[in-house]
């Protein structure tokens, strides 16, 4: 689907946003490809993002499917808004594995104040093969920053 961004200057706002997004940055995520109603980034995997028997800890899956959907979300709000998760659900479909993980956002459905959001979790092996590891699905709700929150 394409869609219109009401905030004109929507990939500024979505970068500068997040530069303050601390845990983001804690675990290694960067964004890396930023259109309307879609956002892309990736994680090299390291020690810190598996869990007790060596696979991606879903934390971290979680947490990357969260972010993409979040900005696809926030590419497409008003300039004097943000997103916020509302609902979060993710389907695990095969153990996480390998040198890279892929998050792919994107809006399905945008409304006035919630947005319907879907996300591909994708694990990368060393010969760059592409797995889908796991699917997201949120709902994410505009709200008012600043003084209009």
């Amino acid at each position: 689907m394409t869609y219109e961004p009401k905030n004109l200057n929507y990939k500024q706002t979505i970068m500068a946003k997040f530069e303050k997004n601390i845990f983001a940055h804690h675990i290694g995520f960067n964004l890396s490809h930023i259109e309307p109603g879609f956002v892309e980034g990736e994680l090299l995997i390291k020690d810190i993002h598996h869990q007790q028997s060596g696979m991606i800890h879903g934390g971290v899956t979680s947490t990357v499917a969260d972010i993409v959907m979040g900005f696809a979300a926030y590419s497409l709000v008003n300039e004097n808004e943000g997103t916020v998760t509302s609902d979060l659900k993710i389907a695990y479909l095969r153990p996480g594995e390998g040198h890279r993980l892929i998050a792919r956002g994107r809006v399905i459905k945008p409304g006035r104040l919630l947005y319907f959001c879907e996300a591909d979790i994708l694990s990368v092996d060393e010969l760059g093969t592409e797995l889908l590891i796991a699917r997201g699905y949120s709902t994410m709700c505009a709200v008012g920053t600043g003084e209009n929150r």
